[in-house]
């Protein structure tokens, strides 16, 4: 995976704003200057130079194991660009002992958050594994660091060279991907280490032989430039012997020559006129800036913060609320190694004039260069960093987890601990530091070469067994928290899954609406609805109640999905009570203010015509209608946007009216998940909810829908796309215990995971497309199954004849065979402990359950049901696929794979807009 670093930051808080019940006093919790909860860590270096770091975590029987190397596309050269990232997709496809492709490795030990990415950098690899499977990941870790040469051949450089174009090919058919393209060459001086681009060009990746390529691998993946971290359900003296025993016998490889710091600060203005095919126009400035773990850099992520973080923030409240000129704006520090930048973006309303906005982007810079953040924007601020860092260090792995945390700090830092310096920058920082910063680097430029001779190391003289993979020990069944239910007077549910690892509390109120509640003539109504509900209450103003909640370091979303409308705040445990309080507030008192739905109109209407450009926003758009037809309470686009006529015209009594209908206490349920009792959320729930008026909402009718008779093919065109996007879609029953297992299990064999069948064709086979995947839709009533790929164009039709003949199969034709199905299990059951590491995963299963109406005992049966599943209930189940009775999607340039989809003979073909209705 790559990691684009020079990339478009948008606002991250989905059009939401907070609000606080009158009776509680504005919140004065404050933890700006706290340190954020501790990370212990043993490090060991091994004699060859690998640096080891072991953290103890023991709230799941889970451990994770992150190996960076020190390497990126900074150690390329021009005319060999990409090798960091095509080198990073060969050590997936198996080493000396382990030739075979990582993923199905790994899947079988029940892996969760497995993959690799690299930046400009580094490139790190990772996986989450039961505890029991740690000695055989070590084992494949090791394998592909220190044996990796002897299983690369040409056929796996072409595989993997052809998955990496085509995911190049990916990222240029997004929107706005021209622009972002030229941003290296434009940032930096030519021979600067970050002035070309991570993922390469076309021509360098098609020039790569094998001999470079190996020559890559002995020159950077050597023992001494890798830092491994261990975190989790471990005893560290066993980490440490372990880690010797893998990984000690591997030479320590090359010295590296580390590049000096080289930030390349300019001066003048430098103006670039880009056009593409996107919905609106955006601009970009950015300002090269200091490099990572320096002093400026932490102060320039606290301008950025107060600048453009979230709707609360300068730029959002100038340019998207009060002058209406803007749908989205943002503001960022991005740090790397030598260098970093400081961004500043915005995209313009409907209409809106570019220079309005570039010019109103440049009058808030210069007021806030004069004058800095106040007081109470800083300390805000600070409190939003703290939170942030404890939900994201409560998960061992993954990306932004605690191993990640402190692999970061080592590689560049050379402590595990160098995180804190941050902190501590942070907490010391004043206004005027944070305005001399911005002053520095945002207004309108030594090099130092020390040479040091490195540490000798050596290998140990005997390593690890290579002949066999350690066994993996079985692990016990995963055991979600046990639920604790009670309920008000009015009808509100309180469903607590308890959690004490951190000082850390999420609140979700499910409520019984969502999409299929929109009335068949007014799509898009409870979208604007939950968009506009955050944006002030009957008692306080939006700015108001949004500064309440950013003081308490609380993290909001309403997400509106199909079947429900969830309001989620998670905040330190300290800010539980102004943070239930804020949650009734926005969801029994929201004020609809007439100037607030125009802001959030324009936004809705904005993000209808990114949809309409985009492959994959175009199939949300069209395909349920086709699927469901166009009185099904599903047929809305399942990004819930709606249509554009029905959005533009939508009242304030629109809104409230559906408020009034939907959002009643019979049909909610607030899921606490964290750091409570019911005993402390009691009183707390009645103060803030009781007063709530007693009621239901209507029961949303969803009837069955009948099989076409057969399949069908709608192209949409898009002239000059890169890639087609391909949706084969059909409907299967609504959940029920005799199938639901069996159904599982056959999704994931043909699309559900990595090495499905679908993918292991068209990506690692094919190299076709960068990934190809199956999903069964979770609603309450008549499910979607959906395969989906992006594809190159020249390969449309044949990929479209793959997946037909994959559907064909998993229908029948190719059975599932023993292996694929132990796979399947294995993946789907020994991932449970890693699915609920974190608070956020447990709420969202808690969430699953009320909104499918599933027992409480639901997810302690799982495992034993998923292993239950037979070769017998599998047949059963593909009985529900109909692969001669598919909608068919395919968005791409019509001049170019018309006529070869055509001739397939498929289905009956209809070429249609981005709306769906009929083309010429």
């Amino acid at each position: 995976m790559l990691r684009s670093s020079l990339r478009a930051i948008v606002s991250t808080l989905a059009g939401a704003a907070f609000a606080a019940l009158v009776l509680v006093a504005s919140p004065s919790v404050r933890a700006a200057d706290a340190e954020p909860q501790d990370i212990p860590f043993t490090r060991h270096v091994l004699a060859n130079g690998l640096r080891l770091v072991v953290h103890e975590d023991h709230k799941a029987p889970v451990v994770a194991v992150n190996v960076y190397y020190h390497v990126g596309s900074k150690n390329e050269h021009p005319g060999r660009t990409g090798f960091a990232h095509l080198f990073e997709h060969l050590m997936f496809n198996g080493s000396e002992h382990a030739n075979d492709d990582w993923f199905r490795a790994v899947n079988g030990f029940g892996a969760t958050s497995v993959n690799g990415t690299t930046d400009e950098d580094r490139t790190n690899y990772f996986e989450t594994v039961p505890t029991g499977a740690l000695d055989a990941t070590l084992w494949l870790e090791s394998d592909r660091m220190g044996h990796l040469l002897g299983a690369i051949d040409q056929g796996k450089l072409d595989e993997q060279r052809g998955v990496v174009q085509n995911e190049k090919r990916q990222g240029e058919n997004a929107p706005y991907s021209g622009a972002d393209r030229m941003l290296p060459g434009l940032l930096y001086p030519a021979g600067h280490p970050y002035s070309w681009s991570v993922i390469g060009s076309m021509e360098d990746l098609n020039a790569a032989s094998l001999d470079d390529v190996k020559e890559w691998f002995r020159a950077y993946y050597g023992a001494a430039n890798a830092v491994v971290v261990v975190c989790g359900d471990v005893d560290t003296a066993e980490v440490v012997k372990k880690v010797e025993h893998y990984f000690g016998d591997i030479l320590a490889g090359p010295t590296v020559a580390r590049p000096e710091t080289w930030i390349a600060k300019r001066t003048g203005t430098v103006r670039v006129s880009v056009e593409e095919r996107v919905p609106a126009a955006r601009v970009l400035e950015i300002w090269n800036t200091p490099e990572w773990g320096s002093r400026d850099s932490h102060l320039l992520e606290l301008a950025a913060a107060v600048l453009g973080r979230g709707q609360g923030s300068r730029l959002h409240i100038r340019l998207v609320r009060r002058d209406g000129i803007a749908t989205s704006v943002s503001a960022s520090q991005d740090e790397y190694e030598i260098a970093g930048q400081f961004q500043i973006s915005a995209t313009a309303a409907r209409g809106a004039d570019l220079a309005k906005v570039e010019k109103a982007l440049d009058e808030e810079r210069a007021r806030f260069l004069a004058d800095g953040p106040t007081e109470d924007e800083l300390a805000t601020e600070k409190t939003q960093i703290r939170a942030q860092f404890l939900r994201r260090t409560e998960r061992v792995g993954g990306f932004g987890g605690k191993s990640g945390v402190l692999a970061y700090a080592e590689l560049y830092g050379g402590r595990p601990d160098a995180w804190k310096d941050r902190f501590a920058v942070i907490a010391a920082a004043t206004p005027a530091d944070v305005r001399d910063a911005a002053r520095r680097w945002l207004a309108d430029g030594v090099l130092v070469v020390e040479t040091r001779p490195f540490p000798k190391y050596t290998a140990a003289k005997q390593g690890a067994d290579r002949s066999a993979m350690p066994a993996v020990k079985e692990a016990p069944d995963a055991k979600f928290p046990a639920l604790v239910r009670s309920e008000l007077p009015n009808g509100l549910r309180v469903v607590l899954a308890r959690r004490t690892s951190l000082p850390l509390v999420r609140l979700d109120l499910v409520v019984d609406a969502g999409f299929a509640a929109d009335p068949p003539a007014a799509l898009g109504t409870s979208h604007l609805t939950g968009r506009v509900m955050g944006e002030g209450t009957t008692s306080r103003s939006a700015d108001q109640l949004r500064r309440d909640v950013e003081r308490i370091g609380a993290d909001y979303e309403l997400d509106t999905q199909t079947d429900t409308t969830r309001i989620t705040l998670s905040v330190p445990k300290d800010g539980l009570a102004p943070c239930a309080a804020i949650l009734a507030d926005v969801a029994r008192n929201p004020a609809f203010d007439a100037g607030e739905i125009e802001v959030q109109r324009r936004a809705q209407l904005a993000a209808i015509e990114q949809e309409r450009v985009d492959g994959r926003g175009i199939s949300q758009r069209v395909l349920p209608r086709l699927l469901y037809g166009a009185e099904h309470p599903y047929a809305a686009p399942s990004s819930g946007t709606g249509s554009a006529a029905v959005v533009a015209k939508l009242t304030r009594e629109d809104l409230q009216k559906f408020h009034r209908t939907w959002f009643r206490p019979g049909s909610a349920t607030l899921v606490v998940t964290g750091d409570a009792t019911m005993e402390e959320l009691t009183p707390l729930v009645t103060a803030c909810f009781g007063g709530w008026e007693a009621g239901k909402a209507p029961e949303k009718r969803l009837p069955d829908v009948a099989a076409a008779l057969s399949s069908r093919v709608y192209l949409v065109d898009r002239p000059g796309a890169p890639q087609s996007v391909i949706v084969a879609a059909q409907l299967v029953p609504a959940r029920r215990a005799e199938d639901e297992m069996p159904l599982a299990v056959m999704n994931t064999i043909l699309g559900g995971s990595f090495i499905s069948r679908i993918n292991m064709n068209l990506r690692e086979d094919k190299h076709w497309s960068y990934g190809a995947r199956s999903d069964v839709r979770g609603t309450r009533g008549p499910r979607a199954l959906n395969l989906w790929a992006s594809v190159q164009t020249d390969k449309t039709a044949e990929s479209l004849a793959e997946m037909v003949k994959e559907m064909r199969g998993i229908a029948g034709g190719v059975p599932a065979t023993q292996m694929e199905i132990t796979a399947a299990k294995s993946s789907m059951t020994l991932t449970l402990p890693g699915r609920w590491e974190a608070t956020r995963a447990v709420a969202e299963s808690a969430a699953e359950m009320v909104s499918f109406r599933l027992p409480d005992d639901y997810f302690d049966g799982y495992a034993s049901r998923i292993r239950a599943v037979t070769e017998a209930d599998l047949a059963a189940a593909a009985k529900l696929v109909h692969p001669d009775s598919l909608v068919w999607l395919v968005i791409g340039d019509r001049k170019k794979v018309e006529k070869a989809v055509r001739d397939l003979g498929v289905g009956e073909m209809t070429v249609i807009d981005a709306d769906g209705r009929a083309a010429e």
